[in-house]
């Protein structure tokens, strides 16, 4: 499978985006995808997870309230909403394939490019 993410950009404060990953194969509705970044300096952290049938949803704390994700199985793409974005927000955010079906913060074995986000003050 491949991901290829996009959406990101330069943003102010308060601001929105949405971040969309597209995912080649047949088999992406099997597995749980989620979402990561990596500011610059600091190592990769965990942002968000969607579990296969997007019924379960997990959040890091410091997204919670703010960021949303969903996905579309007909369109092989999940989906990131980012609202009240902040400049600590800024990073590169790469979407990921999980090994399993259900939510998780690490076990993921497919990632894509990454795409900038910059969120200025």
């Amino acid at each position: 499978v491949q991901l290829q993410a996009s959406g990101g950009g330069l943003v102010q404060a308060g601001g929105s985006l949405r971040l969309s990953c597209a995912a080649s194969g047949r088999t992406f509705s099997s597995y749980a995808m989620g979402w990561f970044r990596q500011a610059p300096g600091k190592e990769r952290e965990f942002v968000a997870a969607i579990s296969y049938g997007g019924g379960s949803t997990d959040y890091a704390d410091s997204v919670k309230g703010r960021f949303t994700i969903s996905r579309d199985n007909v369109k092989n793409t999940v989906y990131l909403q980012m609202n009240s974005l902040k400049p600590e927000d800024t990073a590169i955010y790469y979407c990921a394939r999980s090994r399993s079906r259900l939510t998780s913060r690490t076990n993921y074995d497919r990632w894509g490019q990454g795409t900038q986000v910059t969120v200025s003050s």
